[in-house]
């Protein structure tokens, strides 16, 4: 395990934050099982002659700041932390604690926190001006919600997370090549009829450098340009909820209708959050061969081989719309034959059937050619 340790915090200074000499680097740990990992990155970060530091944040104590908070007591608390963003090169983010513990918070209270905690600290500071990587780390909690032993998904964990990422950079050159000339896109699936335009936003590949576990190219529908509808076939959280099987009918762009069964009430509460919240800001492929359902978690579940993400929110910057929102909602549609398969076509030519790549400088990218 310490081998496993010390390769993953290598890999994280060295190819995900590239972190140089005299940078400065906060170390960010949510929930404290993950201590062996965060003394680890700051043991090397010292060798490599860095300055690091490191913040704690215990989801019990967050969820009592948040209980029934003022935008005052967030602005407060947030003037502190983007403070110190402010003054970091690098940023890794350590995430071991459970997010169910912030359940019972009011939709009022999390939309405060997301509006002058998250974005201003994370979203608009740390993504837009530092070099940055969030991981998960494995613990019961994980092991569970991913059904499996804390062994077994420790296992899982180390491969996914220490895959050869620079050969997933050169396999994914093509097909981000493709996407930045495409002009429309078209899914088809079951629940899922979707067009829309791409053209003129950037593509980009995201390779072990953003997040760990990583495997995504990604672009972004022109804002409005979305129509038809989509049906997800997967378990998804957001602000602490559950939902399954959510449903979205898009017209010029905007979510005319959203659906999620007995949730259906909470999912358009979160769609009504701001004027950005029905348009989408990301459209993106998994392609993480290790990593082959979902397990309720954004960071793992949008990388499952063989699906996609059409995401509610605000826009990536390296692919952008001119969407804005307080929300980013990464939602996922596996299109895998077991999970009742699906197309995608790039200006009416078929790329990828039941979640395999079928033109030929694609097919490096599929599970069998990564591992």
């Amino acid at each position: 395990m310490d081998k496993k340790i010390k390769k993953l915090a290598s890999n994280l200074l060295n190819h995900s934050v590239k972190l140089q000499k005299n940078e400065k680097i906060l170390i960010e740990m949510l929930g404290t099982d993950c201590s062996d990992l965060a003394c680890e990155l700051i043991k090397q970060a010292k060798e490599i002659g860095a300055i690091p530091v490191f913040n704690i944040i215990d989801y019990k104590v967050l969820k009592e700041l948040l209980l029934n908070c003022s935008e005052d007591q967030i602005k407060a608390y947030a003037k502190y932390d983007l403070e110190r963003m402010e003054n970091v090169d690098s940023y890794i983010g350590i995430r071991s604690a459970n997010p169910k513990e912030l359940d019972g918070i009011s939709k009022e209270s999390m939309e405060i926190y997301n509006k002058y905690y998250q974005t201003p600290v994370h979203f608009e500071e740390r993504v837009k001006n530092t070099k940055w990587c969030i991981l998960r780390y494995p613990n019961e909690w994980l092991a569970n919600l991913a059904k499996m032993s804390l062994e077994d998904f420790t296992e899982f964990f180390y491969n996914v997370c220490t895959l050869d990422y620079d050969k997933m950079k050169k396999a994914m050159e093509p097909l981000k090549q493709l996407l930045s000339k495409t002009k429309n896109v078209h899914i088809i699936g079951l629940g899922t009829n979707l067009t829309f335009s791409v053209e003129g936003i950037p593509a980009e590949k995201y390779f072990g450098t953003y997040n760990i576990p990583d495997g995504e190219v990604a672009s972004c529908p022109t804002k409005f340009s979305s129509n038809g509808y989509i049906t997800y076939n997967t378990e998804t959280v957001y602000n602490g909820i559950t939902f399954n099987n959510i449903y979205f009918e898009l017209k010029d762009g905007k979510i005319i209708k959203a659906e999620a069964g007995e949730k259906t009430k909470e999912l358009n509460e979160i769609l009504d959050t701001d004027d950005g919240a029905r348009y989408i800001g990301e459209f993106a492929f998994g392609l993480n061969p290790y990593v082959k359902n979902t397990m309720g978690d954004t960071l793992f579940d949008e990388k499952v081989a063989g699906s996609f993400h059409f995401t509610p929110g605000t826009a990536l910057e390296e692919s952008d719309n001119g969407n804005r929102s307080n929300i980013h909602w990464d939602i996922v549609c596996i299109q895998t034959p077991e999970y009742g398969g699906g197309e995608i076509y790039f200006d009416d030519v078929l790329i990828r059937k039941d979640g395999k790549f079928v033109l030929e400088e694609l097919k490096p990218l599929n599970p069998e050619n990564l591992i």
